[in-house]
């Protein structure tokens, strides 16, 4: 199996690019990757290149550019790259660090999307107080849906936690402002309508204050209401731990406590960071497209490797293909 990286994507690339993929090539032996970038930067910091190969380009999309116009104008740059070798058939999936934007137009552009599939969603597994998480999508591939594109979300979100994440008949939600059949606008009305009729374990509409609760294993809402959802748990997650912080080291006392804690904090900030179930899924593409965290360390990008090695393995794309014939 080959997996292309963009070495140059990311706050920290190449350092913890380099670094992610070679603790995966030490985990899983039967994976090739090829890191895509400038080769000087990254052999800085490759020191096994055991089953790395570099594909070398001096050109990098920046978090700065505008997305479509740098995947069109910057042909030769990292992220592009990584995603030709994909559509060229010589990498099975391709992960990204870098602008999240470019990297949704490289995967629709590049790569291409399933035939029956409208619209690509973009697709993370976010933290439960339980521990199991659940998949949120779309988070921001497509700011606005129709009542058939959270249907096609629902569709790829079950095969994905079934196949990949392991969940048998995984529970499939709505987010709504509450929880009444006939509650939400026009998009949320229609969509429970659709969602009703299918197959899939649906288990009506759930809000936002019970998504860590872990109240399903699959929630889909339109982009611009998931990206929003995605940022403020983001956001209140790193608040709570920086209050946290500032409370523990407020007096000597304080301090003691917080180093007799600091075990327990340290397994919670873990579990409640959502770089541990790898990044966010680019769903209904022709390959696995993986978006890394834009900060990610070498352990996030190690997890976000497992992922997409996971959805090679488990023909998650295939799978989404299949089903979409069957239902078109």
């Amino acid at each position: 199996m080959k997996l292309a990286i963009d070495a140059m994507g990311g706050d920290h690339a190449p350092k913890e690019i380099v670094l992610g993929a070679i603790k995966a090539i030490q985990a899983f032996p039967d994976i090739h990757i090829i890191l895509v970038g400038d080769e000087g930067k990254i052999k800085e910091h490759l020191t096994n290149d055991e089953r790395i190969t570099i594909v070398h380009t001096d050109e990098v999309i920046l978090g700065t550019d505008e997305p479509v116009r740098a995947v069109r104008r910057k042909k030769n740059a990292s992220m592009v790259l990584a995603a030709k070798l994909v559509a060229d058939g010589e990498a099975d999936g391709c992960i990204s660090a870098g602008n999240t934007g470019a990297l949704m137009a490289a995967g629709l552009f590049v790569v291409g999307r399933i035939e029956g599939i409208d619209r690509p969603a973009l697709a993370p597994t976010l933290p439960t107080i339980g521990g199991e998480g659940f998949l949120l999508l779309d988070v921001g591939a497509n700011v606005d849906a129709r009542p058939e594109h959270l249907l096609q979300n629902a569709l790829m979100g079950s095969i994905y936690c079934e196949k990949v994440r392991g969940v048998a008949n995984p529970r499939v939600g709505l987010l709504n402002i509450g929880t009444e059949e006939k509650k939400g606008n026009e998009l949320a009305k229609k969509s429970f309508e659709l969602l009703q009729q299918t197959d899939l374990n649906f288990v009506g509409n759930v809000e936002a204050r019970d998504l860590l609760e872990g109240v399903a294993d699959v929630v889909v809402t339109d982009g611009f209401t998931g990206n929003m959802v995605l940022k403020t748990i983001e956001g209140t997650a790193l608040s709570v731990f920086s209050m946290l912080k500032t409370a523990l080291s407020s007096s000597f006392k304080s301090k003691l406590a917080a180093a007799v804690l600091m075990p327990q904090l340290r397994e919670l900030k873990s579990q409640m960071d959502y770089s541990e179930y790898g990044g966010a899924g680019l769903f209904g593409l022709k390959a696995p497209v993986i978006k890394a965290h834009g900060s990610s360390d070498a352990n996030s990008l190690y997890n976000a490797i497992r992922q997409t090695r996971d959805m090679v393995q488990k023909e998650v794309t295939t799978t989404i293909r299949q089903v979409v014939e069957k239902k078109s």
